[in-house]
């Protein structure tokens, strides 16, 4: 056991949750930079297009809940201020982001807004072959957005036609 003569005894199970919550927070940073590299990989998709995102929002929650286990048991207190660097006070405010991080993404009617913008925009901008195209993964090049916009607003085109060299 982690204890000193210093702290406050603690029950084995209780402390478990303030060390569950260090390394919950370490594997979510790691998880994170993870799926953003994958995302890359994948063409540079958003990080909530990756098809396990739901995953991040599992860690979150278990964040939040093991958090406030912590929050919840003030014999904990002092464990916290020798274990996290800012002790209390960024312990709160860490949790604090975790949870507004969950509450924002978690939401059932963002998560089908969100899907259904994604969805149009990739409806307008059309799909690209990534055989054909050598900028695979980095979007369209200037030529083919401008090809794009200007076939999508015709009084452009014809007022770009007396301009063109």
């Amino acid at each position: 056991m982690e204890q000193n003569q210093n702290l406050p005894p603690v029950s084995k199970e209780t402390l478990w949750y303030l060390n569950n919550y260090i390394l919950l927070r370490d594997y979510y940073d790691r998880t994170i930079s993870r799926i953003a590299a994958r995302c890359v990989r994948k063409g540079n998709i958003a990080i909530e297009e990756y098809p396990f995102y739901g995953y991040v929002l599992d860690v979150l929650e278990e964040i939040s809940e093991v958090g406030d286990f912590v929050l919840n048991h003030k014999e904990l207190y002092p464990y916290v201020e020798k274990k996290i660097p800012g002790g209390m006070n960024a312990f709160r405010k860490d949790l604090k982001m975790y949870q507004s991080e969950l509450q924002k993404n978690s939401s059932p009617d963002m998560i089908k807004e969100d899907a259904s913008e994604i969805q149009k925009m990739k409806e307008t901008l059309g799909a690209i072959s990534k055989a054909d195209d050598p900028t695979a993964g980095a979007g369209m090049n200037m030529d083919e957005l401008m090809n794009k916009l200007l076939n999508q607003n015709p009084q452009a085109t014809q007022n770009n036609k007396g301009s063109k060299s």
